[in-house]
């Protein structure tokens, strides 16, 4: 747990110091900012394992950070709110939240909250992690190895990939069947962020479908989700 940190973000500081105390005797490394400025600074300087997230910020509010946060970064969060309501919550589970809490709130409930979501991050991580056993992942006829950074055939012959194809894979690989956008591609690979105007992830999709791709118009490996972005379909291990 000591290696476990949460980023709190309330433009209350007595809600900040609360949560400060509160988490950190519960064993957790706190950071804490007060709007949505301090939190992409934040972010810049070390990703956090969980977000608990205040909706009534000044200036760029709450839901709107939650729906940044699902679209550039792989990260659970968790919403606070002194409205509360059955509107408000579902608004925030709808822009990507992981949890909602109403203030005034019991820290108690609030650590359960804690717990019951990294739990969920992490069974659904090591989930996706099996996929990457010594075997590899299946992509279609092709069989990815993570470790060996090589995909193969069916005949065992390597496929060639450039270092930045093969980056782009693994990030889709270690996260199967999950909607990517391309904002979250480029933080994943290049550690930036993507802009309307760069084209470098679309022209990577269209190469590795080539490779992978029995028809490359057609992709059944690499899908497109129109206002999304893209998913690796990766079929389930076959039963015994």
């Amino acid at each position: 747990m000591q290696d476990t940190q949460i980023l709190v973000v309330d433009d209350d500081g007595e809600v900040r110091q609360l949560l400060e105390d509160y988490l950190g005797g519960q064993g957790y490394r706190v950071r804490s900012c007060a709007d949505s400025a301090a939190l992409r600074q934040a972010l810049q300087s070390g990703m956090p394992d969980l977000v608990l997230l205040d909706v009534g910020l000044p200036g760029e509010d709450g839901l709107s950070l939650a729906r940044f946060l699902r679209e550039h970064h792989d990260l659970p969060v968790i919403m606070i709110s002194g409205a509360g309501s059955a509107l408000d919550r579902i608004i925030g589970l709808e822009v990507g939240a992981d949890d909602y809490l109403g203030k005034p709130f019991d820290p108690r409930e609030l650590l359960a909250r804690v717990k019951t979501v990294l739990r969920r991050y992490r069974r659904a991580g090591a989930r996706e992690a099996g996929a990457a056993s010594e075997e590899g992942i299946r992509l279609g006829r092709y069989r990815l190895d993570l470790q060996r950074r090589q995909l193969h055939d069916e005949q065992g012959h390597e496929v060639e990939l450039t270092a930045m194809e093969f980056d782009l894979l693994q990030a889709f690989a270690q996260r199967p069947n999950r909607p990517l956008s391309r904002d979250q591609l480029l933080n994943l690979t290049q550690n930036r962020d993507w802009n309307p105007y760069d084209r470098s992830i679309d022209i990577r999709i269209a190469r590795l479908r080539r490779k992978l791709e029995d028809d490359p118009d057609k992709p059944q490996i690499i899908r497109t989700l129109r206002g999304v972005g893209y998913m690796l379909v990766v079929d389930p291990a076959p039963s015994h």
